[in-house]
Formats: C-alpha cells, structure tokens, sequence
C-alpha cells in the first residue's frame, strides 16, 4: 500500500512556521520521525518513507498554495496513487486551536489550497486532515492572520498537536480511515 502525504502551506522563509504552513511543519515532523527527508523536485520538496510496510510519498507543494492542486495532480498521476490514499494536510480556521478533524470528502470551506486541489483533481473526494487555527482575527483580518506565526502561548501547545497529527497520519495509513476518526475525531 502506498499514500501521497501532502502537506499544504507555502515557500519562503516570511511563510515559515505560519498558521497558514502547518501543513509543512506537520509534514517536516512526519518524514523527520520516520527518518527521512526532503529533496526538491518537480512541482514539490518530496520524501519518501514507511511506516508498518506501508510506503508515504510525501509532499511540500512549491507552487504556493493557490496553485497547489497542480503538484497534487502531477504526483498522483506520477506515482499512481489513487485519490482515497491522498492525505491533505490543511490549516482550518472554523476549527479551534488544539483540535484535529479527519474527513474523507468535504467542501473547500474557502481555502484556496483546497479549492485548487479540487478543480485539479476531480472533486471533493480526497481525505483531509484539518489543523484547527482558530478564527480568533478582526473582521477583515483574516489574510494577515493565516499569513501570520502562532502566539507565544499557542506556540507552546504546538509539539503535541504536531506529534498528534503525525500519530493520525501513521493510524489512517494503517488502520484506515474509519477507525482513525473515531480515535482522533473527538
């Protein structure tokens, strides 16, 4: 069994570590603890790694995120892995800081990332696993927060959401989506 991993955000060093890059951070954590890591290639900074005899391509898109569907689609199409065994990694501002959310199909709820990936790729059926950011802006606000680093004091609870999604993406490659939802969708 292989997956695509693709962890959604975008590149540059004023986007490191942003609430908009958690996608990144997550992916960084996950090939990290697997021991691997990250070449550039085409469309995307890509890892490959296992886990329990199942094999994680794992991808960073370089075409920022409005654009990211088009590394999404290449990648599929290059290793031949069908759309149910694709894992977003996305930042979700309708989510509170702190809680994960799995889900196997959806709408973009606005997110750029998300809407390209549709169109990209036929549809809203790609599972996801949303990062709660919380929507704690001003109204208006809502660029310069995603675009922004998390608080000092959120900032502290970030280690164990991190190793929490990377445990979520070792349970839904393993022991499916189903039983991954009920463990993590609390």
């Amino acid at each position: 069994m292989k997956y695509l991993i693709v962890g959604l955000g975008n590149i540059g060093p004023e986007y490191a570590h942003t609430r908009h890059n958690i996608g990144f951070d997550i992916a960084d954590q996950l090939v990290k603890e697997l021991g691997g890591s990250f070449t550039n290639m085409r469309l995307a900074y890509y890892a490959e790694v296992s886990w329990k005899g199942r094999k994680l391509h794992v991808i960073k898109p370089t075409t920022f995120m409005n654009l990211s569907g088009k590394a999404v689609n290449y990648w599929m199409q290059e290793l031949h892995i069908p759309i149910e065994n694709v894992l977003v990694l996305v930042d979700d501002l309708a989510i509170p800081l702190g809680k994960l959310r799995l889900k196997l199909q959806g709408s973009s709820a606005g997110h750029n990332g998300l809407k390209s990936i549709e169109a990209s790729c036929g549809g809203q059926g790609y599972p996801r696993l949303r990062f709660g950011v919380s929507d704690n802006f001003p109204k208006g606000r809502q660029v310069d927060y995603v675009l922004a680093r998390f608080d000092k004091d959120e900032q502290l609870e970030l280690p164990a959401l991190i190793d929490k999604s990377v445990a979520l993406i070792q349970s839904f490659v393993t022991i499916g989506p189903a039983q991954t939802m009920t463990a993590f969708n609390k």
